[in-house]
Parts: structure tokens; C-alpha cells; sequence
């Protein structure tokens, strides 16, 4: 690829490309949806991590706000994420088929399912924030302080669920440019508004941790109505008509069928993320803290292959559609190999530099300790983290949700749980334990993953 070939490219890339991805080279087709995928999600972890950096001159009680209410909010991403595995497996199947009215009424059915899938969970943050922080082992000024950020988080979740549903569609009919400029405008906002409302600025008065809330609340929300802007307008691949808005309970239930194995999946993750940080609670806000800001800079370093990955579901699915299943094989391995070298360059930053990396959001040297000691422990197999995502991908972007599903059982909760339980607590080796109990766990179901993609049996499956 010649110097002036990759700038077109690039330029097609964040313009956002017309290509048929299951006709132009697979090279050209990562390159061409991993670019705007890579900087949508990486903005999103400059997100994650500015507004930690924030809250963090809060103190150590406000981050673990921050990290126990996100272990509720695992629970909803679980759903966002699983029913996005569905969406964007079903549309890019029917782009693949060259079925974009298809394509289109399955956008609008999976909007109708987000919106109802919001409400237990807004229930029961407006209602049961305290109750559920206490759950967690959250100290007094968490319970007495920090229960409005969870209030603001879990009752503005909507916003949320509609956000990744809505790059879902738009993703999986190959228009990733669109869900990159729309994560940029919601997290540029999030960025701005962030230090107004937690210290104050002008008529606006100093929120604390419940202005970091109200902030992504409001960030989020102007992202989903230029999403629905930007639907209904129509991009290059896939536009909504008002045809499509009658539900349609047909296409409702052939999502929720396929998303259950992906919401399935994500649960089981996620829930195993909760009492991974129960058992963290229980050496106190200080473990907490150095864990939630290790998490949020693992969450930095990830996006970009995060980015690469979905490209692979998107190639996945439109090359089966389009009935080539040896071309979608070939976008995993590529897109893997791709990921691994970019991982062990971070493995190498988090072995050297793990205390310098958590030293930027706080000054409190047991949570620079801890968070620097998981970043570490981390770094030894990160690279096997790679292969994870790009073989997990595959599935998910053939319609097959259940495998990760059984996997993720295995893997997380029969495994995970227990061995963080047993070295953290049983065996005494506090977090430390419990970080090398997490590493082993998910480099196992990276290496387990990826040899399952192998046998090639997602290929049969059908959407």
C-alpha cells in the first residue's frame, strides 16, 4: 500500500467509506472500519479517563463511588452490549444479502427494545441507590454522598442503551464514520461539562461527584438525538423510514433470540465483575479506588483493539451474508495478529511504567500501589487479550452468541470467582490475589476462545 493509496484510504475512512467490504481487499476493509471504530472507542476511554481524573480530587471515597456504581452499571452494559451483538450481527447479514429495507425495520425494532429494556434499571437506581451501594460495601461517605452520582447514572440509563444500540446499527451496515463522529460530539461534551458541574463554573453551582452524572447524562443524551438525526437522514449504507417505526413483532423476537446469548455472555462477565469487586470492598475504599483507576486505564489501552474487533463482527457478518465464509475467517486472523502487536507494546508501558500511570489520577500512594501492582500482573499476558476479542468478535458477528456464553460460564464463574475468592481471601494474599486470580482466569478463556474459533462451526450459523 503505497503512501498516497493509505492517505485516501484514511481520508475514506473518516469521511466514511461507500465500499462493499465483502468485495475490496481485507486489508482495505479492516483498514477502512477499523480507523473511525479504533478513534470512536478511543475517545470514549479519553472519556473514562479524564472524568476519573476529576472525580479523583475528590477523593478516594468518590472514586470507589464511581467504581461500585459501575459494577450496577456492568449489569446494564450487559444488556446494551448483548442486544448490540444481535443488532449488528442481523443488520450486517442483511447488507451482506443486499436487504437494506431489511436492514432498516430490524434498526427500529431494536430502538423499541432498548427503550423498554431501560426502565427496571432507572427503577431501581432513582428508587434503591443507597440500598444497592451498601450492598457493596460502601462506606459512609458513599452512602450519605455519593448515592446521587448512582441516582443520576442508573435513572439516565436510557441515554446509554440507546447510544450503543444505535453505533450498533449503524456499525454492523459498515457506516462506522457515523459512530465515530457521534461518540466525539457525546464524550467532547462529557470532557467539557465534566469539571463545570463536579467544581463549578459561573451560575452553575459545584455539584461534587453528582456533576460528573449529571455531565455524561447530558453529553449522552445530545449524542442520541444526533444519532436519531443522523438515522433518519440516512447514511451510506443504511436509513430509516417512517415505514419502519410500526413494531413488527416478528423481527422484535428474532433479536431478542439471537441477543440472548450475547446478553447472556455480557451477564455472566459482568456479574462476575461484581463480586470481583465485592471481594476487593472488603479491603477497603483505598483497593477500591486503585482498582476502579487501573480498570479505567486497562479500559484506555483496550479501546483500540476494541475498535479492531468490531470491525471483525461487521466483516463477519456481511462476508457470510454475502456467502463467502473463508473471506470472513481471513479478516479474523488478520485483524488478530494486528492486535497482538499493538498489546504487547502496552504490556511493555504497563510492566515499566504501571505507578507512573495511576500516579497521574491521584496522589494516595496505597492506591497508586495497588492500581500500579494490577497493571503490571496484567501486563504479562495482555497480549493473549487480543486474540480474545478478535476470535469472541467472530462469533458474536456470525449470529452464534451462545458460544461466548458457555464459555464465559466456565470461565468467570466457575473459575474466576472462586480462585479470586481463595487467594484473595482464603489464602490471605488480599489484592494481589485476587489480581493474579483475574489474570489467569481471562488469559484461559483468550487462549480457550480462540482455539474453539478454529473448528470453524460459527460459519453454519444462521440469522
Amino acid at each position: 500500500m503505497t503512501s498516497a493509496s493509505l492517505w485516501e484510504d484514511l481520508k475514506k475512512a473518516l469521511a466514511g467509506s461507500e465500499e462493499d467490504y465483502t468485495e475490496v481487499s481485507i486489508r482495505k476493509a479492516v483498514f477502512l472500519l477499523s480507523v473511525p471504530m479504533v478513534l470512536e472507542l478511543v475517545l470514549e476511554s479519553v472519556f473514562a479517563v479524564v472524568d476519573i481524573y476529576f472525580v479523583g480530587a475528590l477523593g478516594a471515597s468518590a472514586i470507589a463511588t464511581v467504581g461500585l456504581t459501575e459494577t450496577y452499571l456492568f449489569l446494564l452494559y450487559s444488556v446494551a452490549m448483548g442486544l448490540s451483538f444481535s443488532v449488528t450481527a442481523i443488520v450486517a447479514r442483511r447488507i451482506g444479502e443486499k436487504e437494506k429495507d431489511k436492514a432498516g425495520v430490524a434498526a427500529i425494532q431494536s430502538i423499541w427494545i432498548a427503550i423498554i429494556a431501560s426502565i427496571p434499571f432507572a427503577i431501581a437506581g432513582i428508587f434503591f441507590s443507597k440500598e444497592l451501594l451498601m450492598l457493596m460495601g460502601g462506606d459512609e461517605w458513599v452512602l450519605t454522598e455519593g448515592y446521587h452520582y448512582m441516582q443520576w447514572m442508573l435513572g439516565g440509563n436510557i441515554v446509554i442503551v440507546l447510544l450503543f444500540l444505535i453505533n450498533a446499527v449503524f456499525r454492523g451496515a459498515g457506516d462506522a464514520a457515523i459512530s465515530m463522529r457521534v461518540l466525539w460530539i457525546s464524550n467532547g461534551l462529557n470532557i467539557v461539562l465534566d469539571p463545570i458541574f463536579i467544581f463549578g463554573w459561573g451560575p452553575i453551582p459545584a455539584y461534587g461527584i453528582t456533576g460528573a452524572a449529571i455531565a455524561t447524562n447530558l453529553g449522552r443524551g445530545i449524542g442520541v438525538m444526533f444519532q436519531l438525526w443522523l438515522l433518519f437522514q440516512g447514511g451510506k449504507h443504511i436509513k430509516i423510514l417512517s415505514s419502519h417505526l410500526k413494531i413488527e413483532w416478528e423481527t422484535i423476537l428474532g433479536i431478542l433470540k439471537t441477543s440472548l446469548g450475547g446478553i447472556g455472555q455480557m451477564i455472566v462477565a459482568m456479574t462476575s465483575w461484581i463480586f470481583i469487586m465485592r471481594i476487593l470492598s472488603e479491603f477497603g475504599s483505598q483497593t477500591v479506588a486503585g482498582a476502579t483507576i487501573a480498570i479505567r486505564t486497562m479500559m484506555f489501552t483496550l479501546m483500540p483493539s476494541w475498535g479492531m474487533s468490531n470491525a471483525v463482527a461487521t466483516l463477519v457478518g456481511q462476508n457470510l451474508g454475502a456467502g463467502k465464509p473463508e473471506r470472513a475467517e481471513q479478516s479474523v486472523w488478520f485483524t488478530g495478529f494486528c492486535n497482538m502487536g499493538y498489546l504487547i507494546i502496552v504490556s511493555i508501558v504497563y510492566y515499566f511504567w504501571s505507578d507512573s500511570l495511576i500516579s497521574i489520577f491521584t496522589e494516595d500512594a496505597e492506591v497508586i500501589k495497588i492500581g500500579g501492582e494490577w497493571l503490571q500482573i496484567v501486563s504479562y499476558s495482555y497480549f493473549i487479550y487480543a486474540w480474545w476479542m478478535a476470535a469472541g468478535q467472530a462469533f458474536n458477528g456470525a449470529g452464534d452468541t451462545i458460544t461466548p456464553t458457555k464459555i464465559n460460564v466456565v470461565f468467570f464463574w466457575l473459575i474466576q470467582i472462586p480462585l479470586a475468592y481463595v487467594l484473595g481471601k482464603h489464602l490471605a494474599y488480599g489484592p494481589t490475589g485476587v489480581f493474579w486470580a483475574i489474570m489467569i482466569s481471562e488469559s484461559s478463556v483468550g487462549i480457550f476462545t480462540l482455539w474453539l474459533f478454529t473448528k470453524g462451526n460459527w460459519k453454519q450459523t444462521k440469522v
